[in-house]
């Protein structure tokens, strides 16, 4: 017999750890190989663990709510043969620069059981495990402001902080740059006392915030923090993609095995504006404008509980109709199935809310950071409408449809951004019947 580390795998680019929220196995438990012992969060999505190999669990090393890095072994399992895996297969050790002595790693992951709880402004983008860190160490907000992170867009990652916990006292804090002095960060203003505590009168029900319920009120106001947002309206006639669709989804279903429904059609005429006006494919980063290779369309997901995620369609504009239409389906179900990986949920350079579901006809939709706009799809709705016509104007019931397009005013002006929905509304309205699928 042998010992096997369960390692938490790789979660996809940016993600460097996650929670344990359950475990499906206990410590004596027999698992097969690619059972799934373990349910895990990150900031994005809850996903399983799956084990690489059949054994005996023996040793759950991260318990319930603890936190664990990718590549972090998180139970010992007991398998045939002479030879586990070795520490050779785990995360990469600490680099001397930033690996702390062995007292104050002991010192600062111990208290990773506990729940980070540290508040922060939200303008700082700290993972579960930072805070935590923070917190333990009483590293205040404007002294992390000064560490420079080496993670995605910056962020500040578990080695930047052990390292600057290794060295505080010992240096100067770093001074902020030039251009940051130059112009600083505008700081909100205070017209108010903070709101006083609400108390719950007799009958009232109080219901906590579950885990996804927080991430996402923590993301929309810093979203709303961040981007100032304007934005533009259009009403458009859809007839044409009504009767397209209509015309084509038995004998796609029939073929394909799949729904065909009119969100292949909205990211289609969406990625074709995109490429007409690529500045709005953009990020932010400082005084830096971070033009986007790809084109990645995030699709706002309602989930049966009521909250909201966000999976995305990676490289939609390399996809035809059909392509899209299998994907948006596949990442629709494994959403409301709580199947998607970490992976699903990365890398959106713009999204789609489609308000219209819901029956409502237009919505104002907050931009997800870090992207610069987004496209909110009312319902669409009969109505009668004016018609130009060789013999003169004509009244016709038409399929309509209102959309609605928020943009960060930091870096998208009134014309790109309603130039942008014009293009969205002209490829919907003159949607080609003859088109294949």
């Amino acid at each position: 017999m042998a010992e096997y580390k369960l390692l938490l795998p790789s979660m996809g680019e940016g993600v460097m750890e996650a929670t344990i929220i359950t475990w499906l196995f206990s410590e004596g438990d027999t698992v097969k190989e690619d059972d799934s012992v373990v349910e895990i969060a990150t900031d994005k999505v809850d996903s399983d663990v799956p084990t690489p190999v059949s054994g005996k669990i023996v040793k759950i090393l991260k318990q319930k709510d603890e936190v664990a890095k990718v590549g972090e072994a998180i139970a010992i399992l007991e398998i045939e043969g002479e030879g586990g895996n070795t520490a050779s297969e785990e995360a990469p050790a600490e680099s001397p620069a930033s690996a702390p002595d062995t007292e104050t790693l002991k010192t600062i992951e111990e208290p990773l059981k506990v729940s980070a709880s540290a508040e922060f402004s939200g303008d700082l983008y700290l993972s579960p495990l930072v805070k935590s860190i923070a917190q333990q160490e009483n590293i205040s907000e404007s002294e992390l402001k000064t560490i420079k992170g080496s993670g995605l867009e910056g962020r500040i990652t578990k080695e930047d902080i052990l390292a600057y916990v290794k060295n505080r006292g010992k240096q100067p804090a770093p001074q902020a740059s030039p251009v940051q002095q130059a112009a600083p960060a505008p700081q909100p203003v205070q017209t108010s006392a903070p709101a006083a505590t609400i108390t719950a009168a007799a009958g009232d029900e109080i219901i906590p915030m579950d885990r996804m319920r927080k991430i996402i009120a923590e993301n929309m106001v810093k979203a709303k923090q961040i981007a100032p947002h304007v934005t533009s309206f259009i009403e458009t006639d859809v007839t044409n993609v009504v009767k397209w669709r209509n015309k084509n989804k038995a004998i796609f279903e029939k073929r394909e095995g799949e729904k065909l429904t009119f969100m292949p059609i909205f990211v289609k005429a969406v990625v074709k504006a995109i490429q007409d006006f690529p500045m709005i494919n953009v990020s932010v980063n400082g005084e830096n404008i971070i033009k986007k290779k790809n084109i990645n369309i995030g699709m706002a997901t309602a989930l049966p509980d009521g909250n909201l995620i966000v999976p995305v369609i990676k490289n939609a504009d390399q996809l035809s109709l059909s392509g899209l239409a299998k994907a948006i389906n596949d990442l629709a179900y494994r959403a409301r199935n709580r199947k998607l990986k970490p992976e699903d949920t990365q890398g959106a350079t713009y999204t789609i809310s489609n308000v219209g579901s819901f029956g409502n006809l237009m919505g104002t939709p907050i931009i997800p950071q870090p992207q610069v706009a987004i496209l909110a799809i009312g319902a669409i709705v009969k109505k009668p409408a004016v018609l130009e016509t060789a013999d003169g104007d004509v009244i016709a019931i038409r399929n309509l449809m209102f959309m609605s397009h928020s943009y960060d005013h930091r870096v998208v002006d009134g014309s790109l951004g309603g130039m942008m929905l014009k293009h969205v509304h002209d490829y919907l309205q003159n949607w080609d019947l003859n088109t294949e699928i």
